[in-house]
């Protein structure tokens, strides 16, 4: 009796211990590994997507079970265990993607993330905000230039003041007949204009203010059309394909990563594959019309011609990891808000001053990165401010230009 007791007070305590052991990961990381591994199949609530639901799967299945099916699904459905084979045969067998590369410790840390996500108030995620030294966002993107434009156009209004009391004293002058005068009285109206217009047009001081209100308008119209000269902001573009991101990347919230999968460790985001939309598509709306040209497109062998909605010029560089990895900094910084686009299109200017804008306010990511222990030390002596991009050579011409 006594052994039993000890075997039974051993298995509770490995229950509690796996317990804690599940809570102990962190769930940072598993909302990371969600995000870029499950988020296409699986939502960490109870909505059915590709697959089940997973709010609770802590609690409808053992760990071990977990990591043995995230590992390799098609050996735990082919060792004919019943939970597998209902949940296979459930879904339209469909065959989940296997994660071989995944630890248990990563495993528990996502059953961690799906568990806090349960828990967490609904209000918390509405009222989210920004993280600090985010980019900032495209209305105060171009604030230095907005300052020189606003000094130009004042200087511009005080020219066409001047220009306009020339006119009104050189209208003075003319009329200097009373109109209540028997001469102006008998004169019909329509001729003491046009004589007066042709008095005025005579004036020199009208034609000096009028020329230079023409020149200043004129020159107005090249300056805004020399500034607008490469820029896309706005430009959306037909695609061979239908795509909606609202559909994808807002209600099914797909991450950036699964489709673009140099995101977070390329110099570019790069184009997704056929065979990456087939990942869902080989069960999912195979009859659509949009999808059919997948298919076509697999058939022959030949990529999909997508057209290119952001684009640097070849004179800069740019690295897409070294500002979502390094940086930590969002899509929406630069693409603006991706997942309520149907239809992608450029919402920043992208140009050299937005770029250099962001540069002098954003804050770098120095958390957890010993590489800038010594460069915050040195900072913080004489500065009262974060570290900004500007500070570590984020304005140096070679930084961007080779």
């Amino acid at each position: 009796m006594k052994r039993l007791k000890i075997v039974a007070l051993m298995a509770v305590l490995g229950f509690f211990a796996s317990v804690v052991s599940v809570k102990a990961q962190d769930p940072a990381e598993g909302e990371q590994i969600f995000k870029n591994n499950c988020t296409s199949c699986h939502a960490a609530t109870d909505e059915v997507v590709i697959g089940p639901g997973l709010k609770g799967i802590g609690q409808r299945r053992p760990i071990d079970w977990l990591v043995k099916w995230i590992h390799n699904p098609q050996a735990v459905v082919a060792s004919g265990d019943k939970y597998a084979v209902d949940l296979f045969n459930k879904y339209n067998k469909t065959q989940m993607t296997a994660f071989p590369n995944l630890s248990e410790g990563q495993i528990k840390s996502v059953v961690a993330y799906i568990d806090a996500q349960a828990a967490a108030p609904v209000a918390a995620a509405a009222g989210a905000t920004p993280a600090a030294g985010a980019a900032p966002t495209e209305g105060s993107a171009n604030g230095g230039m907005m300052q020189y434009i606003m000094v130009a156009l004042l200087l511009i209004m005080v020219l066409v003041l001047v220009a306009l009391l020339s006119i009104v004293s050189s209208l003075s002058k003319l009329a200097n007949v009373s109109p209540d005068s028997p001469e102006v009285q008998d004169v019909p109206l329509l001729k003491r204009l046009a004589e007066n217009g042709k008095k005025l047009a005579a004036n020199s001081a009208f034609k000096t203010g009028a020329a230079l209100l023409i020149t200043l308008l004129i020159g107005k119209a090249t300056i805004d059309a020399a500034y607008g000269v490469g820029i896309h902001q706005g430009y959306a573009p037909e695609q061979p394909i239908q795509f909606s991101h609202k559909l994808h990347a807002g209600q099914y919230q797909i991450n950036c990563n699964y489709c673009h999968t140099g995101v977070y460790k390329g110099k570019g985001a790069n184009i997704p594959s056929a065979n990456i939309c087939m990942n869902c598509h080989n069960s999912i709306k195979r009859e659509s019309p949009e999808i059919q040209k997948i298919y076509r497109s697999l058939e022959k062998d030949e990529p999909i011609q997508w057209v290119r909605v952001h684009n640097l010029p070849d004179l800069a560089y740019f690295n897409h990891s070294q500002h979502t990895n390094v940086g930590g900094l969002e899509c929406s910084n630069c693409h603006g808000d991706i997942a309520k686009m149907e239809v992608v299109q450029q919402r920043s200017t992208l140009t050299m001053g937005w770029c250099i804008d962001c540069h002098r306010k954003t804050d770098v990511n120095t958390k957890g990165n010993a590489y800038y222990d010594k460069l915050v030390e040195l900072h913080s002596k004489d500065h009262k401010e974060p570290l900004k991009v500007q500070n570590i050579g984020g304005l140096e011409c070679s930084k961007c230009h080779y």
